[in-house]
């Protein structure tokens, strides 16, 4: 076997001595190396006791760097061996290789004090600190072993294993077989970090189990007749459980359920499935049992292509009591975009329920007025955007008729931005193509263009000049559109061309003063257009909601869209100061208003754009520090400065300590319309640490309105380390929406690293 070695005896040990064995073909002697014919793993010395996690794995201090797990050709199946000292025994057979002993097969490498090679038996036998890196990253450590077969097969004593991710498997004994399988009897499962100051307290969490088993190849961790502990005390017994190694992202299997009791479902439970179906592609399969409403059958389905990916979920029931008229109950949801090439890429989104408060109900979420479906196709080359999609809508207000809502096919944009020239002046194009149908009410067929011109200046002195000129030109063929001004119904074509020039005009001033630099800016601007550029055929889909604040005083156009324009003469003007702090404090404040010569107006009177003098504006930010921060928003009449709309942000502290965050929202109701009363809200939560792990939130938000009361209030607590995320929470729901009703709700979540999610929640 050892070839070219008779008559050696002995080498110095301070020498390092390299040889390579040759191996012959796999060995008949398993008996000695399993101890047992009945293929029971060894139990070791610690007889029925389990094992418990060590802080420092021996000789886990001398190892080598880890390297990323490779393939290495082995030849022959050639050893690499290198030692400190080594004797031969000829009449025995025997090779003994005495300290820092390292063999080396391929990218499996095994260290010792001490390994012994029986020519007779073909057994290898280590000890002393014992560790084998496997090709997959693990480290197995001993202080016995016997190996056969490329240090492939063998016997290990008291084993202790460091998986890729630091998780920690430790048992009495096991063995391994065929490099692929290691089998562990009274074995201890934690990925958590032992306690640096009393390393013989059990971790957070470990998983005990009679008999585990590692497959390299099915890359799982198996364990049979296992219980959960947490502080050392049993939580959950499980007669089988697995879960995929360090090594694997995704792999089959349940997940963890979720179970608890609802005012409205009565009890339930979740029992999710997960099925990895290939590398590109996955199923969750996730149905909830209840007791009162039956099963709601759910699921999701995701893919990745080679230029794009989607996804799909929804669900589906038929519940035991459902509201009138809906014996069928669920919903659908579904995203996807596909690169076509370098500039060109489509995609989807779906959205839709079978009713309004479905989602809100059954837990699928939902607090959007409408769901949105739509395709798309979109293209980037250089300045330059286009954009056609199809668009279709579900309204979820109980006053929404699906008679008037719209369809849109197609909504076509394309949109170019020119390159400035030599004095800084630069070209825009917009061209945008609509076609909006409804069963009930108006239709339309819309083109519009806009041409715009656009040079800005700074003058020697310091000021900041900008001039825009701009044509946008539309055209529209309508049905069923109610005339503004006669109050009839018309049909056919109409259109408008709307010239605009605006000048913009800065003027700051800064000074800085020790540590803290002053702003002082005027802003204002000029615009002159048309009169009367709204005519009474054109339909108003895209220009209803307007929301007047500081952001947009200046804008070109306060309303939001294309169908109508903000015509007649108008001045713009505002002040801007801000203190700014060399550490990267700053209070910044503003405040402005615009006027127009004509007195007709295209503005609702709630907008605050309606008179002459519109609304003042105004803004104010403080933040001296990243631990506090307060903004103040506000619109004011203009002619007694009532309040129209405040808005207040306040945040006070830092989340790992103590954080407090508060807003406010108040919206007077409109004049003109007695539908809507004053609406005010707040705002706030709280949170912060209690030590290293522990947290603690709460929240509540209040309708301040003469009816109102609160909407929602809750709080929890939370425990993150290394190993465990642990939450619990409680929240409860004060808001009608027909069969969505006030609710309580009691959450515990728990994430164990490796293993998944498990959650309970009640009422």
């Amino acid at each position: 076997m050892l070839r070219g070695y008779r008559g050696l005896t002995a080498v110095a040990a301070t020498m390092v001595v390299v040889w390579t064995l040759a191996l012959v073909p796999a060995i008949a002697h398993t008996s000695s190396i399993f101890g047992t014919s009945s293929g029971e793993p060894a139990t070791g010395a610690a007889g029925s006791n389990f094992t418990t996690l060590t802080p420092v794995l021996p000789g886990f201090q001398s190892q080598p760097q880890r390297p990323a797990p490779q393939a290495v050709p082995t030849g022959d199946g050639a050893y690499l061996l290198k030692s400190d000292e080594m004797t031969f025994d000829e009449s025995l057979g025997l090779v003994v290789a005495r300290g820092n002993v390292e063999i080396s097969q391929g990218a499996r490498v095994l260290m010792a004090d001490t390994v012994t090679y029986n020519q007779k038996t073909d057994i290898m036998t280590a000890s002393g600190n014992v560790s084998l890196l496997e090709p997959t990253g693990d480290v197995l450590f001993s202080d016995y072993a016997e190996f056969t077969d490329d240090l492939k097969t063998g016997a290990i004593n008291s084993i202790r294993m460091l998986m890729t991710d630091n998780s920690r498997l430790a048992a009495n004994g096991g063995r391994r077989l065929g490099g692929v399988t290691t089998e562990m009897s009274k074995a201890v499962y934690s990925p958590c970090e032992l306690c640096a100051e009393d390393p013989t307290r059990a971790p957070l969490w470990q998983i005990k189990a009679v008999r585990v088993t590692h497959d390299t190849v099915a890359k799982s961790v198996e364990y049979r007749d296992a219980q959960l502990e947490m502080f050392g005390l049993p939580v959950l017994y499980l007669p089988y459980f697995s879960h995929p190694d360090p090594t694997v992202k995704r792999q089959s299997g349940f997940l963890f359920p979720s179970y608890g009791s609802s005012t409205d479902l009565g009890t339930f439970a979740r029992v999710p499935y997960y099925w990895a179906i290939s590398d590109d592609k996955d199923f969750t399969f996730s149905p909830t049992y209840t007791s009162d409403q039956g099963i709601v059958w759910a699921g999701e389905y995701r893919q990745r292509l080679v230029n794009g990916e989607y996804e799909f979920s929804g669900s589906y029931t038929q519940p035991t009591t459902p509201p009138e008229g809906l014996d069928t109950r669920g919903h659908i949801r579904g995203r996807g975009r596909f690169d076509i090439d370098e500039t060109w890429r489509t995609g989807f989104n779906i959205d839709r329920s079978t009713d309004d408060t479905y989602l809100r109900r059954y837990g699928f979420g939902s607090n959007n007025k409408a769901l949105i479906s739509n395709a798309y196709v979109e293209g980037f080359n250089g300045r330059s955007y286009a954009n056609m999609q199809a668009m279709s809508f579900q309204g979820l207000r109980v006053t929404d008729d699906p008679g008037t809502t719209p369809l849109i096919l197609p909504m076509a944009d394309y949109n170019f931005r020119g390159t400035p020239d030599s004095n800084g002046g630069r070209w825009n194009f917009d061209a945008s193509v609509l076609s909006l149908t409804r069963d009930e009410g108006t239709s339309s067929n819309r083109l519009s263009t806009k041409t715009a011109w656009n040079l800005p200046y700074i003058a020697s002195t310091g000021e900041i000049y900008g001039v825009t000129a701009s044509v946008q030109a539309d055209g529209y063929n309508v049905a069923n559109v109610t005339d503004s001004v006669y109050g009839r119904q018309d049909d056919g074509f109409t259109g408008r061309v709307f010239p605009e020039m605006k000048l913009d005009y800065r003027y700051p001033f800064s000074k800085h003063s020790g540590s803290v630099t002053q702003l002082i800016e005027p802003i204002a601007g000029a615009v002159i257009a048309p009169r009367g550029s709204n005519p009474a055929k054109l339909p108003n889909e895209d220009s209803q909601d307007i929301e007047f604040d500081d952001t947009n005083l200046f804008a070109d156009s306060r309303f939001t869209g294309v169908d109508r324009v903000e015509g007649g003469q108008r001045l713009l003007y505002g002040l801007r100061g801000g203190l700014y702090g060399d550490g990267g404090g700053s209070t910044t404040a503003f405040v402005g208003q615009s006027y127009r010569f004509n007195e007709d107006s295209e503005f609702a009177p709630s907008t605050g754009l309606n008179d002459q003098l519109s609304d003042v504006v105004g803004r104010l930010t403080i933040s001296p520090s990243n631990t506090f921060d307060v903004m103040y928003r506000f619109r004011a009449d203009a002619e007694d400065l009532t309040s129209r709309r405040n808005e207040v942000k306040l945040g006070i502290g830092n989340a790992s300590k103590l954080r407090l965050d508060l807003s406010y929202f108040f919206v007077a109701s409109d004049r003109n319309n007695s539908q809507f009363s004053d609406r005010e809200q707040v705002y706030a939560s709280l949170q912060g640490g209690i030590s290293k792990y522990w947290s603690a939130f709460a929240f509540t938000r209040n309708d301040l309105a003469d009816d109102g009361g609160f909407l929602g209030v809750g709080g929890g607590l939370r425990y993150i380390d290394e190993c465990l995320i642990f939450q619990t929470s409680i929240t409860r729901r004060f808001t009608y929406d027909r069969d969505v009703v006030p609710s309580t709700t009691l959450l515990f979540q728990f994430v164990f690293k490796n293993l998944g999610e498990f959650q309970t929640s009640a009422f």
